[in-house]
């Protein structure tokens, strides 16, 4: 890896001499990954190298229910007004976080409040993206903003031309750096400014994480379609107006905006980590704590939290994110309880076998490998407007 800002901060008065290189253009032949073939027990191997297969078709919609016209008028139709409910699931493997391929609409089995639930439409997703970048930007310490800096500008180098991608920042207010944009080069050059103000930076050491993510979420309820936020902070919050819980409440109610969250906190944890005192003591506690809700905000929404120590973990840790956002199964089903009442649904998702069987996974050796099922908590079913 060759990070971007890697050094110690240039002395007072003097400007850093070396600026960030501007990233070579991804690959825009890549294709999505294939899997193998099932075996007859129920096992799916993992190949090693990657082939090309056609996702399986999504199976015919159903019939639509008629009756019969007491007064001999033929058959009538009957449209029955109740919604889909659209689940996004990833399936990884737990050591590499690689995308598991070549699954079948049969394999997946979704429950809506316990009460399994008919999947009536079914494909695998690989589109373009539209994120907001949420960062911590504040005079805690050179660390945290160095971290910050190096997590956004990997995120950058992953971007495909059709992306859209804004960049906002946060300290004790919000602030958008680069609205969304299709010209990716903006949003670097916004994060190298950054670079340079970072050696003195005019901030506040305050960081409002629950405000600026309640803010970037409200944004993103105008913008249509599927959305992620890349949340890079330490997590650490010291004087929202909005407490946890109400800002985890607005978190699991964003039906259309996936969390990936990645803690800035990591090498700091591991230097003071352990040293006694009192002073230590609360210092792990908060790290520990800011970790807990990084980490909740990211699962809620079907997302993923990472806590990279060094930076030569950023590449692997960045290309994790990148592909998981892109490779998707989308799941459709209209669900057995109708009612537009407001209330919450709990969901989940389970994998099994041509037998009903939790779904077993094994590499080309035929060992065993675990894997994860990636798909938010739950929804708000929408309250009916009388």
């Amino acid at each position: 890896m060759n990070p971007v800002w890697s050094q110690s901060p240039a002395p007072p008065g003097q400007n850093p001499q070396q600026q960030p290189q501007q990233p070579a253009q991804p690959d825009q032949t890549a294709t999505p990954d294939a899997g193998g073939p099932a075996a007859d027990s129920g096992v799916i191997a993992i190949p090693k190298k990657n082939t090309t297969e056609e996702p399986p078709p999504a199976p015919p919609a159903p019939p639509e229910p008629k009756v019969k016209n007491p007064e001999g008028m033929g058959n009538i139709t009957l449209h029955v007004d109740v919604p889909e409910v659209t689940v996004d699931v990833g399936v990884l493997l737990e050591k590499t976080g690689q995308f598991v391929p070549g699954l079948k609409p049969t394999n997946f089995r979704v429950y809506e409040d316990g009460v399994e639930q008919k999947i009536e439409g079914f494909k695998r997703t690989e589109a373009p993206i539209t994120a907001l970048m949420l960062c911590e930007y504040a005079a805690r310490g050179w660390i945290f903003r160095r971290d910050m800096l190096n997590a956004a500008w990997e995120f950058t180098q992953q971007l495909r031309p059709q992306d859209y991608i804004a960049l906002e920042t946060f300290d004790l207010k919000s602030h958008i750096d680069v609205d969304f944009t299709q010209d990716h080069r903006e949003v670097q050059q916004a994060i190298q400014q950054l670079a340079m103000e970072s050696y003195s930076p005019a901030t506040f050491s305050e960081t409002d994480i629950f405000d600026a993510l309640y803010d970037a979420l409200d944004r993103l309820d105008r913008v249509q379609g599927q959305k992620y936020i890349i949340l890079i902070a330490s997590g650490i919050d010291t004087m929202s107006k909005l407490t946890f819980d109400k800002i985890y409440k607005r978190v699991k109610e964003a039906r259309d905006t996936t969390i990936y969250a990645v803690s800035t906190d990591g090498l700091v944890e591991e230097m003071s980590g352990g040293r006694g005192g009192m002073r230590a003591s609360m210092r792990e506690m908060d790290y520990l704590q800011a970790d807990n809700e990084m980490r909740s905000f990211a699962q809620a929404t079907g997302g993923q939290w990472f806590r990279p120590v060094f930076q030569g973990e950023l590449p692997d840790m960045v290309q994790n994110i990148n592909a998981n956002i892109r490779a998707k199964y989308e799941l459709i089903y209209r669900p057995t309880n109708a009612k537009q009442d407001g209330t919450y649904r709990k969901l989940q998702v389970k994998l099994v076998d041509d037998e009903g069987q939790p779904l077993r996974l094994q590499d080309e050796k035929q060992k065993p490998l675990k894997y994860d099922i990636i798909a938010r908590d739950g929804y708000r079913a929408k309250q009916e407007v009388e």
